[in-house]
């Protein structure tokens, strides 16, 4: 009985063991598919914004595709496209039949959008001022001015106001954006006619601010806890551990360069976490120098 025994333990112990490793396994991969998911669930947010109907063919409209942002610069690029009313449409072959003027305000290009007569409206491109604070990344939020257009029609003494409304539409991606319809009437009296974007961070970007600005703050704290316990003798001196406390004092900076948004230099993420980081790796390094010259012969 006793050789029945002795023989039946080891192989419980493999299979024991063979079921941990699985079970480890198999947590890995939840853990990984369950982030994964989560990002996604959490990226879900509406980037785009829709114009209102288009189609009418009854008013002149200036439609307003966003292209890119500039945080640092409070700075947005917009692609401009004119779609005429049809009245100042040829029938026939669709080109103007009339000059069409656009002056969007506000606007940092001065000057008119000139469309001339026997032609179709070319897309142009346009910056615009988007106030926000930079220093706030990534929670900072940007929002234009009211956005309005006066459209004109003609040539010299013929030249004449038409009425026209701005429709926004795009998507950044990182970004959530939102048009409001406020703010003063243009010369049509309708205050609809006018638009106010608003920008602010996606939640998906967000998470991953998160998640990097953890693995910053874990690298100093794990070399400092190993720092420790070598230089107070509480663990075994390790020399391989020169190179690892190197690798991350050096990787620092790399691992700050893919913060998504690239936020200011001297932001607040460098004051509160990079540069205590920092430190803290070079104190690190400090006593593991001072472990090892205690114990070298």
């Amino acid at each position: 009985m006793t050789t029945d025994a002795g023989s039946v333990t080891p192989k419980v112990r493999k299979k024991s063991s063979k079921i941990r490793s699985v079970g480890s396994v198999l947590a890995i991969v939840a853990i990984y598919v369950g982030s994964l998911v989560g990002y996604f669930l959490l990226d879900q947010n509406a980037h785009e914004v829709l114009p209102r109907d288009l189609e009418s063919g009854y008013e002149t409209v200036v439609l307003l595709e966003l292209a890119s942002i500039h945080p640092i610069d409070n700075r947005v690029e917009a692609n401009v496209l004119v779609i005429p009313d049809k009245k100042f449409l040829d029938p026939e072959f669709g080109v103007l039949n009339t000059d069409i003027h656009v002056r969007l305000s506000p606007s940092t290009d001065f000057g008119e959008l000139h469309y001339p007569a026997g032609q179709t409206p070319a897309r142009a491109t346009t910056s615009m001022l988007a106030v926000g604070d930079a220093n706030r990344w990534p929670f900072d939020v940007y929002a234009t001015k009211t956005i309005s257009a006066e459209v004109f029609v003609g040539a010299g003494d013929s030249r004449r106001y038409v009425p026209a409304r701005v429709e926004i539409y795009g998507s950044l991606y990182g970004w959530d954006i939102r048009a409001d319809r406020s703010g003063p009437a243009t010369h049509s009296g309708d205050p609809d006619d006018a638009a106010t974007i608003l920008f602010w961070r996606s939640r998906g970007p967000l998470a991953l601010i998160i998640g990097i600005c953890l693995v910053l703050i874990t690298l100093p704290a794990l070399a400092l806890f190993v720092a420790i316990e070598m230089l107070l003798g509480r663990r075994k001196f390790q020399p391989p551990f020169g190179t690892w406390f190197a690798a991350m004092l050096f990787s620092v900076v790399p691992i700050r360069s893919v913060l998504p948004g690239d936020p200011p230099p001297g932001s607040w993420v460098d004051e509160a976490i990079v540069l205590w980081v920092l430190i803290a790796l070079a104190t690190a390094m400090v006593l593991y120098i001072t472990a090892w010259f205690k114990r070298s012969d």
